[in-house]
């Protein structure tokens, strides 16, 4: 497949979009190169899942992480949709960015002239493809689809927009027709073709076969969707047929089952190809940010940025990692932004316990590691997941030292009889004594608020899971919270068990935060303006 896209960069993103004139369309001189483009269509397909709204601020941020991570197209939305997402996408079109900001557009000039009065560099004019969407859809036939694309194509070029015709359902259409179409764009002036598997409906083979008798008309794009978890093969095998554009969205949200995910696509290209697409280093965080604003938070097992990516368990593997980091790896972390972890379980074996213990901070001998090592395996068999916490607990019982503590709770008030619950910590802060309240949703929140502000720039830590694990049964239940607080790519677990839900989850939270503080000398201590 690398030799599809050998010896030939462009500087620009969007002149790589824009191939050369040439008697054959410019396929041959277009794909002799080591980088495919990369168009990100999580503001508008990625929107279109269950659930999901972002606001104009969330669309911008996120716009501006894909341009900085080099992604080459940004289609901000639809501007059919409404005012709202007219004003986002005029927003986006006004950041300035690198990266060409496109709408998609209904087979209708309205769209053409909505998308125009935003400001966008180009549109994505869908029109059907497929005999099922020709009739059963839009009700029309084959010619009139064909006269109606050339017009529309016409009068977009006309109003110097770049162009990209989408012939939806491609997968599922006659291919003649689809070369049929395609050809009448490009004699309209369309810049690109897109071959769009807009079910998830297909395989590679079939992908292949399309994209490869597309090309021979001109430049083309690949959309493909994951309904049958083909998203990935489908859009490197159009790559490999020569598509040099894949529409792709972050952590592969999207309709249905989703799109197919834009880190995968590019990591994939990148280690087993040598064909180059984002800066991979930006994936991480850019996950990150999609997930907090759409509201899908990450698998574990997810690809690439899921939690479980580069975490490891096991004791074989985690002490083959240990003595070789890509023994149990394809790749090295840092390569798109994250860190290696080790944690542990009931799979857990001796080297791993001596590396979380080092990670820690915590030194011990042979035989203190192997008695840890059982201890935590024991609490792993009984179905408990050991946390930062319950590891330090047991190396403090079996070392018999007691860990200095940077940040302690030593006093807790919480109300919430009134309209607005409030509380108030007292804290221990290197030695410091520090008092603070605040308000929230409820007391929990109220306290955690006042945690923060007492603690200032060392509580600028990300609480990605609080969960109430267990509750005993009468009218001194006694409630287990689990918190999972996180400061860039390290998190610390800790459980809390109280009878009073506000001081379990108040002493879960500070402990992590002192977790965090023992690993990060740097932290500021210094109070909250």
């Amino acid at each position: 497949m690398a030799g599809k896209f050998a010896d030939s960069t462009d500087s620009s993103r969007r002149d790589a979009l824009d191939p050369p004139a040439t008697e054959t369309g410019g396929a041959a001189e277009l794909f002799e190169r080591d980088r495919l483009g990369l168009l990100d269509t999580t503001l508008r397909d990625g929107e279109q899942a269950p659930g999901v709204s972002m606001d104009p601020d969330e669309k911008a941020a996120i716009a501006r992480s894909l341009d900085r991570a080099g992604v080459d197209v940004i289609e901000a939305g639809s501007a059919c949709t409404g005012a709202g997402e007219r004003d986002a996408i005029t927003r986006v079109a006004a950041l300035d960015l690198d990266a060409r900001v496109t709408s998609f557009c209904r087979g209708v000039r309205e769209d053409v002239d909505l998308a125009r009065e935003c400001g966008v560099d180009g549109v994505h004019i869908v029109v059907p493809a497929s005999d099922r969407h020709l009739e059963g859809k839009v009700g029309t036939s084959r010619e009139a689809n064909l006269d109606r694309t050339a017009e529309l194509v016409t009068y977009a070029v006309d109003h110097d927009l770049w162009v990209e015709v989408i012939g939806e359902d491609g997968s599922r259409a006659d291919l003649a027709y689809l070369e049929t179409l395609a050809a009448r764009a490009f004699e309209a002036g369309a810049d690109r073709f897109c071959f769009a598997d807009t079910v998830g409906h297909t395989g590679p083979e079939r992908t292949a076969e399309a994209v490869a008798r597309l090309v021979e008309v001109g430049p083309v794009s690949a959309h493909t969707h994951d309904d049958l978890g083909l998203g990935v093969a489908n859009a490197l095998a159009a790559a490999d047929a020569g598509a040099d554009l894949v529409h792709c969205t972050v952590n592969g949200i999207g309709e249905r089952a989703g799109n197919v995910a834009l880190e995968e696509v590019a990591i994939a290209l990148s280690h087993v190809y040598d064909v180059e697409t984002v800066a991979l280093d930006e994936v991480y965080d850019l996950a990150q940010l999609v997930a907090r604003a759409s509201g899908i938070p990450l698998p574990a097992n997810k690809a690439v940025v899921g939690d479980n990516a580069f975490t490891h368990e096991s004791g074989i593997h985690t002490d083959g990692t240990l003595k070789d980091d890509r023994m149990y790896e394809p790749y090295p972390p840092d390569t798109v932004g994250r860190e290696r972890r080790l944690v542990l379980g009931k799979h857990a074996g001796r080297a791993g316990v001596r590396a979380a213990l080092a990670d820690l901070g915590v030194s011990a001998t042979d035989d203190q590691v192997a008695a840890i090592a059982g201890r935590v395996t024991a609490l792993g068999d009984g179905g408990r997941r050991v946390t930062d916490a319950d590891l330090l607990a047991i190396a403090d019982d079996v070392t018999g030292d007691d860990r200095e503590r940077t940040v302690e709770l030593t006093n807790l008030t919480a109300t919430s009889g009134g309209s607005v619950p409030t509380a108030s910590v007292r804290l221990e802060v290197a030695g410091e004594e520090r008092v603070a309240s605040g308000t929230g949703a409820g007391p929990v929140d109220a306290a955690i608020a006042a945690v923060r502000e007492a603690l200032g720039p060392a509580a600028d830590v990300e609480l990605d899971t609080y969960r109430v694990d267990a509750v005993s049964g009468g009218t001194d239940a006694v409630v287990t919270v689990e918190v999972e607080l996180r400061r860039d790519d390290r998190s610390v677990t800790v459980v809390r068990s109280d009878a009073d839900i506000t001081r379990a989850s108040v002493a879960a939270v500070v402990d992590s935060i002192d977790r965090l503080l023992d690993e990060e000398a740097t932290v500021d201590l210094s109070p909250a303006d």
